[in-house]
């Protein structure tokens, strides 16, 4: 079995309505989807979404790097995945999040070999249940507040609410929150590296009674150094997302001691195989981390959602970009039910496909 040729995607999907963090807005999900096809018939799908703030990448920018890695890959055994990694890696420096696509394409025709479900194939079992949060963009006050009564009308049992502007009115936007929905529900904030870092523990003081579950990325991802003491002082519990995106990242977090918790997401780390290391590093330094993503339609979390039964330390799931979506153009792939219980599909390999209607309309092309 050999890869016979990689069909490369650009999958522009409008969103139901902007997406705001500190670092810019988003009207469309601008997503490149890889398609492995094997000698043998055997074929794969994986998917990244490239942010230009935070990878350096973009869809065209991946469109044109997604080339030269394909050419490095035809005629391959796609079980070969470590060798994989090492030629992507050895063509290109960096460009992750291109990478990860892949990586997620080769683990689905693994796993498919396999005749395994991807979960069984990492080692994990269906022994947990999956509840994803949703996310309230950073916008106005009112439209913030809005939103999180309308979250919680649905039925969500987390939120996660994006910061990173002036203390004072972050401060203000979850109290106010906190007032319009109660307390029940767990906050989870992300301020994207939006904080300056003598801001951050009187902001997280203030905050300390809102019942917030912990606290994402508070300052400049370059400024990791100051992060022991934040995490040493904070009375909430810090996560690395930014600032942990391979496993050189985790390791010199883990040295410095420097965060709580760890967000991993597939197209920061590279794809599965570098997610893995992380997690075995994590978990070894007991160290909890939650999955994530950044604007992947089902096609990319339905992978995460199986890497997520890898590992018993993997406990907060961030899987809510899909229902922000226009157009759902996935074939099978985790639905979602009430409260955001994420239903896994029943399959051999991820389990998930784009439509191929709607492929045969993409910007696409065939690398041989």
């Amino acid at each position: 079995m050999h890869i016979e040729n990689i069909l490369i995607y650009q999958v522009p999907v409008k969103l139901k309505e902007p997406f705001i963090i500190s670092l810019g807005q988003f009207t469309h999900a601008e997503n490149i989807v890889i398609e492995i096809n094997c000698s043998n018939g055997l074929k794969g799908f994986g998917e990244c979404s490239p942010f230009k703030t935070i990878h350096g990448e973009s869809m065209e920018t991946c469109y044109i790097v997604a080339s030269y890695l394909a050419r490095v890959l035809i005629g391959l055994n796609p079980l070969a995945i470590q060798d994989a990694v090492i030629r992507m890696d050895t063509t290109i420096y960096g460009n992750n999040c291109i990478k990860s696509a892949f990586d997620m394409a080769l683990y689905d025709i693994a796993s498919q070999h396999a005749a395994q479900p991807l979960y069984q194939f990492l080692g994990g079992q269906l022994n947990k249940q999956l509840f994803t949060d949703y996310t309230i963009s950073y916008d106005k006050f009112e439209k913030m507040v809005s939103d999180a009564i309308i979250i919680k009308q649905k039925g969500f049992k987390i939120i996660k609410v994006k910061l990173g502007g002036s203390k004072n009115m972050d401060i203000a936007r979850i109290k106010a929150i906190r007032k319009a929905i109660g307390y029940d529900i767990p906050l989870r904030i992300d301020a994207n590296q939006g904080w300056q870092a003598e801001d951050v523990i009187e902001i997280l003081n203030d905050l300390k009674d809102e019942n917030i579950q912990h606290c994402e990325e508070p300052i400049a991802r370059w400024n990791y150094m100051e992060l022991p003491a934040i995490s040493r002082a904070s009375p909430v519990k810090i996560m690395a997302d930014e600032s942990c995106c391979d496993p050189h990242d985790a390791y010199r977090l883990i040295q410095l001691k420097a965060v709580d918790l760890f967000n991993i997401k597939l197209s920061k780390a590279g794809g599965i195989f570098k997610a893995l290391q992380i997690i075995k590093m994590a978990a070894e330094a007991n160290i909890y981390m939650q999955l994530g993503g950044f604007l992947e339609s089902r096609l990319g979390f339905t992978t995460a959602a199986h890497l997520a039964f890898s590992n018993e330390h993997i406990i907060y799931y961030d899987f809510d970009t899909p229902l922000m979506f226009e157009e759902d153009l996935v074939t099978g792939g985790i639905t979602y039910s009430k409260g955001g219980l994420i239903e896994m599909p029943v399959s051999i390999g991820s389990g998930a496909s784009i439509d191929e209607k709607y492929l045969r309309l993409l910007t696409h092309k065939n690398i041989r």
